[in-house]
């Protein structure tokens, strides 16, 4: 198993987000965690990331346990996070945001900057351009490029259809197809149910802090419950 929470609770304050939360994405599998607004998705993201932490529970990755352990250190050991709203380091060119991907390492980029050139052609036409000047799909392609320059074990996705056009939404989600084809774990947070789950192995529904529901994308697709709150038939 690549990552493992294992009955988290996490607080903000005296205010219970996460309750008895257990999930897990195995090596190579592209998995979905569907909710609404206030489900808890961004913060389970964070207590993957160590940005918060669990009062009970334990987070695991590639079998060691990480609660208790920084950012820097999950990181370090193959985590990366395409963040919700992109978050590109809008005064830097493109060159500087990817470069900015793969800090952690010392080795040779240029084969990791073949890679995104592949997936992403534009970035190679605006490497010298600000990231703040990019449209929204672009800035989009550019925080998955920069995750994609630490060789992450395990890509963690925050909301990546929120703001796009609904023809950039099926582009975004036909390169996510793309990478988790090169073998790379993919944890999506959506709240687009019916692009998540056309995509991913298995996925989890979240609300209100618990997990309501787990299952292969395929039969939650045919969920009648998750068919009415989220797919809208």
């Amino acid at each position: 198993m690549l990552l493992e929470l294992r009955g988290v609770d996490t607080y903000y304050g005296a205010i219970h987000i996460l309750q008895d939360l257990s999930l897990d994405v195995r090596e190579g599998e592209l998995v979905c965690l569907l909710g609404g607004n206030a489900s808890g998705k961004s913060t389970t993201l964070k207590t993957i990331l160590g940005i918060v932490k669990p009062r009970r529970g334990a987070v695991v990755f590639d079998g060691e346990d990480v609660t208790n352990r920084s950012t820097s250190h999950r990181i370090a050991r193959g985590m990366a996070i395409v963040p919700e709203n992109r978050r590109v380091f809008a005064p830097m060119s493109v060159l500087e945001n990817l470069e900015l991907g793969a800090y952690l390492r010392g080795d040779d980029l240029a084969e990791d900057f073949a890679r995104v050139y592949d997936l992403f052609p534009i970035l190679h036409e605006r490497g010298d351009q600000r990231a703040g000047t990019l449209s929204g799909g672009e800035q989009q392609m550019l925080a998955m490029g920069r995750a994609l320059m630490s060789r992450p074990r395990l890509l963690l996705m925050d909301e990546p259809s929120m703001g796009l056009a609904p023809i950039l939404v099926e582009r975004n989600f036909e390169i996510i197809e793309q990478v988790h084809a090169q073998g790379i774990s993919i944890l999506v947070v959506e709240q687009n149910a019916n692009m998540a789950l056309s995509v991913a192995d298995r996925g989890y529904v979240l609300q209100t802090g618990r997990i309501v529901l787990a299952d292969t994308a395929k039969e939650l697709s045919k969920n009648d419950e998750l068919r009415r709150a989220y797919l809208g038939r």
